[in-house]
C-alpha cells in the first residue's frame, strides 16, 4: 500500500506542555479496541490494495481529533484552543481526501449558544498553524490542490465548518471564511438558527431569507453545501435554493432507523435528482438498523445497499465521522452539555461503546471499501463509493 508520508511529529511539538497548554492523557492508541477483520482472500487482498493504490479515496467526514482517555478530562480538554491532530492514524488511514471540520462542533460544549465568530478564527488559526509543521497532510482550497494528494503521497483536508451559526446575520461573513479556506459549510447543527432548524428542532420553519442569501453566496464562491444535521423541510428548501449540488456528507435512511439522524427517502432522492452526494455515517449509535442492533459495518452498510437501490450508486460514497479514541464518550458530554439527546430518538437500542470494525480513521475507509470487495460489488462501483463520487461533485463546485 502506499502510505502516507508522516515524519513522527505530534501535534503542537513546537510548543511547551503545561506552560504553553494544559496536558492532558490521549487515546493516542490507533488500536484501542480489538483489531476487526473481514477474513479477506489473497485475491480479495490484491483487489483492496489496488483500488487503495491507484484510486482517489475520499472520506466526505472524518477527524484526525484525539479524545482524553479520561472522560472527566473531555470537557476542560475540549475548552482549550489547543486540542490534538492524529497524523500517525491519518498516515495509517489511506485516504486522499477528508472533508474536515477540526471538530468545531466540540467548540459547542462550552457554548450553548452555538459557535462564536471568533471561536472559529482561533480554531482555524491554530489548526493552521499546527499543520505547517507536519508533513502528512495539507489544507486543500481547490480541485488541483484535491488531485494532488495521492500523487504527494498526502493527506489533502477539505476546511469544512459543521454549521453556519458563527454568521448570525452577516453574509459577508461567508467570504471572510472562504477567504480562510473554508469550502465546505453546514446549514445547521441539530439545533436551529438564523438560516434554517436543525433536526433536534420540534418544529421545522424550513429555509430563512437569510438562508436563502447565504445559499446563493455559497453558489457563487464555490462552497460545498452540506445539511446533515439540518431538519427535512429545512434540507429540501435548501436543495431546492441552490444551483450547485447540495451533499448531506455523513447520514443514513431513516426507513432503516426511524431517528432524526438518519434522512427520510424524500429529502435523499431530492438531494440525489439535484445531483448531490449522500455519505453513509459510521458514528457510534447512529447508522444502526433493526437487523443489526449492535452497531457495527453490518449496520452501517446495509444503509449503503439501501441507498444505492433507492438513489443509485452514482450518489452515494462514505463519511464516516470517525475519530480517535472513545467517540461515545463525546457523544454523552456532548448531549448532556446541549441537551440535544433527541437526535438519536425514536428506536429503542443498546448502545454500542464503538462501531465494530469502523473505530477510527485508520480503518473506517479502508474496510467499507474492502466490505464491497468481499461482498463482490463491480471494481467500477466501489471505485465510485470509495472516492469517485465525491472527486466529480467536487469538481464540478470547488473553483
Amino acid at each position: 500500500m502506499n502510505a502516507k508520508k508522516y515524519n513522527g511529529y505530534r501535534s503542537f511539538s513546537y510548543l511547551e506542555p503545561g506552560k504553553d497548554f494544559r496536558e492532558y492523557e490521549l487515546s493516542y492508541e490507533i488500536d484501542r479496541v480489538p483489531r476487526f477483520t473481514l477474513d479477506m482472500t489473497v485475491e480479495e487482498e490484491n483487489i483492496l490494495q489496488e483500488i487503495l493504490e491507484k484510486e482517489h479515496i475520499v472520506s466526505l467526514r472524518d477527524h484526525g481529533f484525539i479524545t482524553p482517555k479520561n472522560y472527566g478530562d473531555i470537557i476542560p480538554y475540549c475548552s482549550q484552543l489547543h486540542t490534538h491532530f492524529h497524523y500517525e492514524g491519518i498516515a495509517q488511514s489511506g485516504i486522499d481526501v477528508i472533508f474536515e471540520n477540526f471538530m468545531d462542533g466540540i467548540s459547542l460544549i462550552t457554548s450553548k449558544n452555538g459557535l462564536k465568530w471568533e471561536d472559529v478564527i482561533y480554531l482555524l488559526g491554530s489548526r493552521y498553524a499546527d499543520i505547517q509543521k507536519q508533513e502528512t497532510v495539507y489544507i486543500a482550497s481547490d480541485f488541483r490542490d484535491i488531485r494532488q494528494a495521492k500523487e504527494n503521497r498526502q493527506t489533502a483536508l477539505l476546511p469544512s465548518l459543521e454549521a453556519a451559526s458563527a454568521l448570525e446575520n452577516e453574509v459577508d461573513r461567508v467570504d471572510v471564511l472562504y477567504g480562510f479556506g473554508i469550502r465546505c459549510m453546514g446549514i445547521t447543527y441539530n439545533q436551529a438558527n438564523t438560516l434554517g432548524s436543525g433536526l433536534g428542532e420540534k418544529d421545522d420553519g424550513g429555509l430563512t431569507h437569510f438562508g436563502q442569501q447565504v445559499i446563493e453566496r455559497m453558489n457563487r464562491l464555490g462552497m460545498i453545501i452540506d445539511i446533515s444535521h439540518c431538519g427535512d423541510r429545512t434540507s429540501l428548501d435548501v436543495i431546492e435554493a441552490s444551483e450547485h449540488p447540495v451533499l448531506i456528507t455523513h447520514a443514513g435512511a431513516r426507513a432503516l432507523w426511524n431517528t432524526p439522524r438518519m434522512k427520510p427517502d424524500e429529502v435523499l432522492k431530492a438531494c440525489a435528482e439535484k445531483g448531490g452526494l449522500i455519505g453513509v455515517c459510521a458514528a457510534p449509535n447512529t447508522t444502526l438498523t433493526r437487523n443489526h442492533s449492535n452497531h457495527s459495518i453490518e449496520s452501517v452498510m446495509e444503509h449503503f445497499e439501501y441507498l444505492v437501490e433507492l438513489v443509485g450508486i452514482d450518489q452515494v460514497g462514505f463519511g464516516p465521522d470517525t475519530f480517535f479514541g472513545d467517540h461515545s464518550a463525546i457523544q454523552h458530554a456532548f448531549d448532556d452539555r446541549l441537551g440535544i439527546s433527541d437526535s438519536h430518538s425514536g428506536e429503542e437500542f443498546h448502545e454500542s461503546p464503538y462501531v465494530e470494525g469502523l473505530e477510527n480513521p485508520a480503518e473506517a475507509m479502508k474496510n467499507m471499501i474492502a466490505w464491497m470487495v468481499k461482498q463482490g460489488y463491480d471494481r467500477t462501483e466501489i471505485i465510485k463509493a470509495a472516492g469517485g463520487n465525491a472527486m466529480r461533485v467536487m469538481e464540478e463546485i470547488l473553483q
